[in-house]
């Protein structure tokens, strides 16, 4: 499986850059044919639904683990059971879901006509109507898209999410031209989720056997699952205030041109929470079998500082560069008007820097079954995080979720999370940060004397644009190889490059 890991890492990659990509077209396509006022009451309806991915409280990610102790024992039938027992929870969950959805595009006055115009507050109910949908119908495909991912199948999964990103905007243009505005947007998601969800069950059941049973009701098996993603059900609704209670409060205590301004700045601070995530994320098995085999902390130690360390590099690479180029950028790709989500985006995602180098710990945590104090840390900054929100954002605008993110990652992600990596799951924290801080030590300096450099000749059309960015990328690379990687690291560099070489 070490290849399917390694092409659903570079094609998770590859998948970011065409996602990013597309949304260098995508994003300003969108605002231009429906205008910044309904982006925003479009974004907020959004944050409003995807409250509902809270119903699967954590069963999801439960999966891998307990699929992996079960084929580990050789059980096919618990695991056909397993199987039923997810499907039946599932189809309770969408339903749920789809519910809940449609209540609140009815009710949708309620929430906005305070702050918002009768026609947004019309066009948010039919936004929300058409994601309620979409919401159930992806949360039913998370059945067959976890036991695809328990079979380590990475290069069919990354290169489904890719063709995603790719029809998505392509058929939201053709929407949009027909004069559908946001709904045509949504209507493109729903119809994106129908076939990836046809096409899951088919790899699923017929590429990988999967198989359902649904004799009896294996209470024993239901409460251990419970136990377990209860916790991991904590840190989803963490993730969701930090993701999208801001613009429901933006939305409701604002309007929706401040809306808007915050999600542009999210949506690219996501970026760099994707370029981390790919990684870790085709490590899960790999980890949940360490722990079930022999549950070595040197083994996960060494496992987490070389993931970390890759994580690092490419982290330090791309906030180094859009600290020096985003704001000629930001000014361009989204217009004037968004200039601010430069300094939000700079601001927000420096501390991400700690938890996103670190991402393998999350799941060593859970195979460990040890996640429980992560998820009640992240839950009282949430709590502290919703409240200084709620209070500030009357008077400090986007700024009010901004620095209430910047102070819960500080000190939940980054403090809370290492003392508890070292003390308690019992990994040397010591030796990951000697890997990898000085990474982002001397990504500072290559970073300071790019500033001085573009002071005297700021970036004012795309071709400096471009030529900055070449005379970054290059200096950034010559520092790592000379400062940072050692021989080892040097020398795998050197054997890949001598081979591509004898490959042309």
């Amino acid at each position: 499986m070490a290849s399917q890991r390694k092409a659903g890492a570079l094609l998770g990659y590859a998948n970011i850059v065409v996602k990013n990509l597309v949304n260098l077209v995508y994003t300003p396509m969108l605002l231009s044919f429906v205008g910044q006022a309904d982006y925003g009451v479009y974004q907020t309806a959004n944050s409003f639904v995807f409250s509902l991915t809270l119903l699967t409280f954590g069963f999801s990610e439960a999966y891998v683990r307990f699929y992996t102790q079960k084929r580990a024992r050789g059980a096919e039938e618990d695991i056909r059971a397993l199987n039923g027992m997810y499907f039946m929870l599932y189809v309770v969950v969408c339903s749920v879901a789809l519910g809940l959805g449609l209540a609140f595009a009815a009710n949708v006055d309620t929430f906005f006509s305070g702050s918002f115009t009768p026609g947004q507050v019309g066009l948010a109910g039919k936004l929300m109507a058409i994601m309620a949908c979409n919401v159930s119908l992806t949360l039913f495909s998370t059945v067959f898209d976890a036991y695809i991912v328990a079979h380590e199948q990475f290069r069919y999964q990354q290169t489904r999410q890719m063709c995603t990103s790719l029809a998505t905007p392509v058929i939201a243009f053709v929407l949009l031209n027909l004069g559908l505005g946001a709904v045509g947007v949504s209507l493109a998601q729903l119809f994106i989720t129908v076939v990836l969800l046809a096409l899951n069950v088919r790899f699923a059941y017929c590429r990988l056997g999967m198989r359902f049973s649904f004799r009896g009701f294996d209470a024993a098996l239901f409460r251990a699952i419970a136990a377990f993603s209860a916790w991991i059900f904590v840190n989803q609704v963490c993730d969701l205030v930090n993701q999208s209670v801001p613009n429901m409060v933006l939305g409701a205590l604002t309007g929706a041109t401040v809306v808007a301004v915050f999600a542009v700045s999210v949506q690219i601070r996501n970026v760099f929470v994707s370029l981390s995530t790919v990684m870790s994320n085709v490590f899960v098995p790999k980890i949940n079998r360490i722990v079930a085999e022999s549950d070595d902390n040197g083994e996960l130690t060494r496992l987490m500082t070389r993931v970390g360390r890759y994580q690092m590099f490419l982290f330090c690479w791309v906030y180094c560069g859009f600290v020096l180029l985003g704001r000629f950028f930001v000014s361009r790709w989204a217009g004037e008007g968004f200039l601010d989500a430069y300094y939000l985006i700079c601001a927000m995602t420096l501390p991400l820097g700690v938890p996103l180098c670190q991402n393998t710990g999350i799941e060593i945590q859970r195979a460990k079954n040890r996640h429980k104090a992560r998820s009640v840390v992240y839950l009282c900054m949430a709590l502290l995080n919703v409240a200084f929100t709620w209070v500030a954002s009357p008077y400090l605008g986007y700024w009010a979720p901004a620095i209430a993110y910047i102070a819960s990652i500080s000190l939940g992600n980054g403090l809370f999370m290492n003392w508890y990596y070292h003390a308690r799951i019992g990994l040397d924290m010591g030796y990951f940060w000697r890997r990898n801080l000085p990474v982002a030590l001397v990504s500072a300096g290559v970073l300071a004397v790019c500033m001085g450099f573009v002071h005297l000749a700021p970036v004012s059309n795309w071709l400096l644009f471009l030529v900055w960015g070449a005379v970054y990328t290059t200096l950034f690379a010559l520092a790592m190889w000379h400062f940072v990687l050692d021989g080892d690291e040097r020398a795998s560099i050197a054997a890949k490059v001598s081979f591509l070489k004898r490959e042309a």
